[in-house]
């Protein structure tokens, strides 16, 4: 292959660079899928290496198929010996192999989040935890960051013990019981794939020399965004040969919140003395403006290596700014610009995207695109899989493959209804946990163990025949064909059918997508196995059935826009207080965070970019009001004009982050006002609410959510006046005054 001329300077020795320990910095639309891409061709053709002999691994299952299909497109076929996936995929095919070692069975259950949050609720009822004590989801995001740090429910109840927290101690104990009923249940949670690879690989000497044997040149992308378990991971894998290629851009770190260290990239060359860094600014994808304003912002992260993003593309249109006078106002002003550039510069639907913080934003957006008659698609929304019909089916798959899967047996006995009530299930379940056996081994002796209804016994004997007749020919009929043998056999057709429900239609027209989806990856994978069809379908991920053919406005927010690019983008609520959000403004970390966010949903747009606010909007049913965003002005104003019809002046509105402004509701109308530089008030109906003048440390307060609580202190600096509170029921917290709904007790 001749590189030197398909490649620019720094490009060419990425791809060249193959032993030893290499950083790639890639900015924004640099070409780093290109680099990796030809980087493997050319071990494979120009150095004849084995392809066996490389591991590469992406975050996202879009990415690996992308990255594969052009390998495949410079190698042949050749392409298809060597392992380009995501880390959870590759580690299931690893435990697929080695997971007895651990004392699984090898056709292991992949719990999704509903399975996950089913038995963390079976454990906390057993534990006679109150959920308004702790949340089932707080447990859940604790036992996710235990694993992500790996550590274990023994290790994380002997760390907690020693603080003498009942609120921590409690969910060490569900994380014990919990894990606990995983392995009864022969089943893994997603965290548990990277998890127990980590340590199989610890406490298998002779597995973890095999895959280093196996694996000599090993490629990860999107290494800014990995956790300590993926860390450790790569670390175990790459210290027999240490031919590791590590490519990220530290300015793209923006999953802080859930385990990625951005430690991982910037202390690289601790970890690798030898490592050769190569950086790539030359960027391919925007106009010269856009770019010049991403680096305007991102230059003041501290926590970042030095690189400009640079272009040899037009500087094109300035970043147009509109202030506008509401959330509605500013979704007009979206919808009016969308058509306006389809009328005159002939553009697609498909061009454009709105990028937001929250979710929660969206609703302005939809009802504005609905009366408009502009087409949308939401990209985090509720996703296929999360169906009710679809989740009852894959239940169904996900038993028969793992009859030791007590959630999902829970879920499909009495579906469709087959006169088995929560009463009896009630009592399997409690006897198969007193005899410690899965609740089918119950079920198939149902006469014998347990005390039941003669109604109850003849309805749990045909739903075993029935599942027995499905594990026989599991192995023997393709995975379409099983699915239509569920939806046929058990009547959950039929049921939906002569249903008068108005959802049925859809439903049905859901569940025939299925069969779609299984005919599908029969015909374009290897292995056509239940098992393989369960991993693909529980590994996917929301972004990877993104289609950019549709020809529809994409919604969705900045995290899920990573990857992608548009034409035109528009950046919405650029507001202190939404973006970056009101926790940011106080800590320097999460402010950077915050930065390198903004940073990304710049840099996703390729020839015009739009940064919208708004001075009042409504959040959980109260209007508010914020300044505009810092980041704003932080873009050289060279760069940037207003496109609010002489309403300029609003961009010298003083920022949150050094004072909140006022709002008050009168007869209907609203006044603003600076009466009080530290405080943002909101609309209030509620004549309890806590005054200003009443706040001190001692006073008991109520919020909507948390309950009754003590302010513990009171502290006011620029950006307002924090509170800390100890609350009754639900901890200490720190909360904003005039953010925060509190009354006074």
């Amino acid at each position: 292959m001749d590189l030197k001329n398909l490649l620019n300077k720094e490009q060419y020795n990425a791809v060249v660079t193959i032993d030893g320990p290499l950083l790639i910095l890639a900015g924004a639309g640099s070409g780093k899928t290109r680099v990796l891409t030809y980087r493997i061709a050319h071990m494979i053709k120009d150095l004849s290496i084995y392809p066996s002999k490389i591991l590469a691994i992406t975050f996202t299952n879009k990415a690996a198929g992308e990255m594969k299909d052009r390998v495949r497109k410079l190698v042949g076929k050749e392409a298809d010996n060597m392992w380009i996936s995501t880390f959870h995929s590759s580690c299931v095919r690893i435990l697929r192999r080695e997971i007895d070692k651990l004392g699984y069975n090898k056709n292991f259950a992949i719990y999704d989040s509903y399975d996950q949050k089913v038995l963390v609720k079976q454990c906390m009822e057993e534990l006679n935890i109150d959920d308004k004590f702790i949340s089932d989801r707080e447990i859940i995001n604790k036992i996710s960051n235990q694993k992500d740090n790996l550590i274990s429910p023994t290790k994380y109840k002997n760390k907690v013990g020693n603080n003498k927290n009942d609120r921590l101690d409690k969910i060490a104990d569900v994380y014990i019981l919990y894990q606990k009923k995983l392995k009864n249940n022969n089943a893994l949670d997603f965290d548990d794939l990277i998890y127990k690879t980590v340590q199989l690989f610890k406490e298998n000497s002779d597995v973890l020399e095999f895959y280093q044997r196996k694996f000599k040149y090993i490629m990860v992308d999107e290494y800014q965004d990995t956790n300590k378990s993926q860390y450790e991971l790569i670390r175990l894998l790459a210290k027999e040969h240490k031919n590791i290629c590590v490519v990220g851009d530290d300015d793209q770190c923006i999953y802080e919140w859930r385990g990625a260290d951005i430690r991982n990239i910037l202390d690289f060359e601790k970890d690798y003395p030898a490592a050769k860094i190569i950086k790539l600014e030359q960027n391919y994808r925007s106009k010269g403006n856009i770019l010049k304003a991403a680096n305007d912002i991102i230059k003041n992260n501290s926590e970042r290596k030095t690189k400009i993003l640079r272009t040899e593309n037009e500087d094109g249109d300035k970043i147009k700014l509109y202030k506008a006078y509401s959330d509605i106002d500013e979704g007009m002003y979206v919808s009016n610009e969308i058509k306006k550039l389809c009328r005159t510069e002939n553009r697609k639907y498909r061009d454009f995207a709105i990028l937001y913080r929250t979710n929660a934003q969206s609703r302005v957006f939809e009802d504005t695109f609905m009366k408009n008659n502009i087409p949308y698609r939401i990209i985090g929304g509720l996703k296929f899989y999360d169906r009710k019909e679809i989740k009852d089916i894959m239940s169904y798959l996900k038993f028969i493959n793992n009859p030791l899967d007590d959630v999902s047996l829970k879920r499909i006995i009495n579906e469709p209804k087959r006169s088995i009530g929560n009463t009896t299930v009630d009592k399997i379940q409690k006897f198969a946990i007193s005899m410690n056996e899965c609740m089918y081994s119950v079920l198939l002796d149902i006469e014998e163990v347990i005390n039941l209804p003669k109604r109850s016994i003849t309805s749990i004997k045909k739903f075993v025949s029935l599942i027995n007749s499905f594990i026989r020919s599991k192995d023997e009929i393709s995975v379409s064909s099983l699915i239509k043998e569920i939806l046929e056999s058990t009547g959950y057709l039929d049921k939906l059918k002569t249903s008068k429900d108005a959802d049925s239609v859809s439903r049905i027209e859901n569940l025939k997508e299925l069969v779609s989806a299984a005919v599908e990856f029969e015909n374009s994978s290897e292995d056509r196995s239940l098992s393989a069809f369960l991993e693909k379908v529980t590994l996917v991920s929301d972004i990877d059935n993104f289609d950019e053919n549709s020809d529809t406005v994409v919604i969705m927010t900045v995290h899920s826009a990573k990857g992608l690019e548009f034409p035109v983008v528009f950046m919405v609520g650029m507001e202190n207080g939404i973006f970056p959000g009101s926790q940011s403004l106080d800590n320097p970390g999460e402010m950077e965070e915050s930065r390198r966010l903004c940073y990304v949903g710049i840099t996703r747009a390729k020839e015009k970019l739009y940064m919208t606010s708004a001075e009042t909007r409504r959040i959980f049913g109260r209007m508010v009001s914020y300044g505009q965003s810092d980041f704003i002005d932080e873009i050289s104003s060279s760069l940037k004009e207003y496109d609010n019809g002489g309403r300029e002046n609003f961009r010298n509105k003083p920022s949150l982050h050094n004072t909140f402004s006022l709002m008050s509701k009168v007869d209907n109308k609203m006044s603003y006002g600076l009466q009080n530089k530290t405080i943002n008030k909101v609309e209030s109906k509620n004549e309890n609410e806590l005054k200003l003048e009443n706040i001190k440390a001692g006073i008991k307060v109520k919020h909507n959510k948390f309950g009754i609580g003590t302010i513990v202190s009171v502290n006011k600096n620029g950006s307002g006046i924090k509170l800390t509170i100890a609350f009754d029921k639900r901890g200490i917290k720190n909360l904003m005054y005039g953010v925060a709904q509190l009354e006074a007790v």
